[in-house]
């Protein structure tokens, strides 16, 4: 591939050759879920509302846009369950559902799409078995992925190398279902997918002020070891943003 193909992505231009009267969005195909179904028998757990977050302080938004920074030394500390509820909320949270395909939610997204899946690796969140879990934003509960006692190491493997992954409270792990972007911009779809990605991260960034944490994104993973711990495809579903979150 070579470097003028990769500049390429980045620019809008695919846009004026893009046949939007051929994408499935007008060719009257239904939309995607704008949630994974999960699996028969899948153990789900409540998070705490709003109502109780007790530890979420208010912070003027100057003051968390003034303080935000990447902090990458994880501490030992345990992530109360109503801290993570929030920092979950806080990204992918849904405002107000609009029918079956369509949901408002916390972040912007191109054409209200939304085509991120959000797992959290847990190490240390009071009230969570440690393990991998998938982000149900229509009902505001978690869905165990899977509980790994060796999970730490596969984290770090995952960040290929980067220990803080493995460290921190909770680790954010963003996947992305394509087909939810594609069926309004077909091959128009990636560059607004790598776009949003940024949206959510840096609500994270911003959210974690208000709790005492602190966060680094990573984009350095081994792609196709992430989708396998996550048990996701790699093709219609697959990795795209990491983020660890500890206890300043």
């Amino acid at each position: 591939m070579r470097m003028h193909d990769l500049k390429y992505f980045l620019k809008d231009s695919i846009r004026k050759s893009v046949d939007f009267s051929r994408t499935d969005q007008s060719r009257g195909v239904p939309p995607p879920l704008i949630e994974k179904p999960c699996p028969k028998g899948v153990r789900k757990i409540d998070l705490p509302g709003s109502q109780q977050w007790q530890t979420v302080k208010p912070i003027p938004l100057a003051d968390a846009i003034a303080n935000r920074k990447s902090r990458r030394t994880a501490t030992r500390g345990s992530l109360p369950l109503e801290e993570l509820s929030f920092l979950l909320w806080a990204t992918q949270g849904v405002r107000q559902k609009e029918g079956m395909y369509h949901a408002l939610r916390t972040v912007p997204s191109a054409g209200c799409r939304h085509s991120f899946e959000t797992y959290i690796a847990a190490f240390r969140v009071e009230g969570l078995e440690k393990g991998i879990y998938r982000y149900l934003p229509l009902s505001h509960q978690l869905a165990e992925v899977t509980t790994e006692e060796n999970l730490e190491h596969q984290v770090t493997r995952m960040a290929m190398g980067q220990s803080f992954a493995g460290k921190s409270a909770v680790t954010f792990i963003w996947t992305t279902v394509t087909s939810r972007m594609e069926w309004r911009y077909g091959m128009a779809a990636y560059k607004v997918i790598a776009m949003d990605a940024g949206h959510v991260c840096q609500n994270l960034y911003l959210a974690c002020e208000a709790v005492g944490c602190g966060t680094c994104a990573i984009g350095a993973y081994d792609q196709e070891y992430a989708d396998a711990v996550l048990d996701v495809d790699g093709e219609d579903e697959f990795t795209i943003y990491i983020a660890p979150v500890s206890k300043l």
